[in-house]
């Protein structure tokens, strides 16, 4: 493989799938709510590879707008922008490159979906500065990553209703729960640089706050779940991913950085069990 397309694959993490899966889980458990099961191929091909594509373009403006906050990081400090393989121009010509191929899959939907891209695509973007003033950053990537939950309502029905916003604040406390875990992993050299994550607003409360982020996602999904009339399989959905929560809770509860990521890597199962548990419902209607 050429050098530098093994760059720009690291770039975008294509050997680490976890971040492109845990945006899409929830955006099909959506669409599968939205469309009252399995929404067609269409919808499904233009989710999931716009998901991958702008997973992969936020990718490439975070690195860009981090290099010199990365350097400062042991985990980070050999990314391709950081250490200076690929520069600030290239990463960002590569990362409009990548959102111009969602846009048009996105073209292939509705204009309801198509606005509401361009808020998803201005939230991506601002996401990696507001690690410089705001004290829960990972709340606003909780907006940036529940995008598609709204985007994949209006595509498969025309309209955005209450239950699509309901969905995504409940999803926004699952990527608060996993991104802190994420942020306790890098929380002793994010202090020495000065930026700001919830690892280190929580502080001695942050293994708790991680725990009700999940309480609370998980009950806002059972209750939009109740309300659609779905039935024991996604009961059992939630069911898996309460047990997944607690074994995340047994890892992250000493704080050691390595527990740390191994339960935020682990997170995408937690999805997953979701979405099956919402497929299965569906599909035994």
């Amino acid at each position: 493989m050429p050098r530098r397309l093994q760059l720009w694959l690291d770039l975008i993490r294509w050997n680490r799938p976890a971040g492109w899966l845990l945006l899409l889980w929830p955006t099909l458990s959506a669409l599968w709510m939205a469309a009252g099961g399995f929404p067609g191929w269409t919808l499904l091909a233009v989710f999931v590879l716009g998901t991958i594509l702008m997973r992969s373009a936020g990718c490439t403006v975070n690195d860009v707008a981090d290099a010199e906050f990365d350097r400062h990081v042991r985990r980070t400090a050999r990314r391709p922008v950081t250490s200076g393989e690929v520069s600030k121009r290239e990463a960002l010509v590569l990362g409009a490159a990548l959102a111009l191929a969602a846009f048009g899959l996105v073209l292939l939907t509705n204009a309801l979906t198509i606005g509401l891209s361009f808020a998803a695509l201005l939230i991506a973007i601002a996401y990696p500065f507001t690690k410089r003033w705001l004290a829960l950053p990972q709340a606003f990537l909780g907006v940036a990553f529940s995008l598609g939950i709204p985007m994949a309502f209006a595509a498969a029905r025309g309209d955005v209703p209450l239950l699509a916003w309901w969905l995504l604040a409940g999803n926004l406390f699952w990527v608060l729960a996993y991104d802190t875990e994420y942020a306790m992993v890098d929380r002793e050299d994010d202090l020495k640089i000065g930026i700001k994550t919830s690892a280190i607003t929580f502080g001695r409360i942050d293994v708790a706050a991680v725990m009700a982020s999940y309480a609370i996602f998980l009950a806002m999904w059972l209750a939009a779940g109740l309300q659609l009339g779905l039935a024991w399989p996604f009961a059992l959905g939630l069911l898996t991913a309460a047990g997944m929560a607690a074994w995340h809770y047994m890892l992250i509860r000493g704080r050691d950085p390595a527990h740390c990521f191994t339960a935020f890597k682990h997170n995408h199962w937690l999805g997953f069990a979701v979405f099956a548990g919402t497929a299965t419902a569906y599909a035994l209607r």
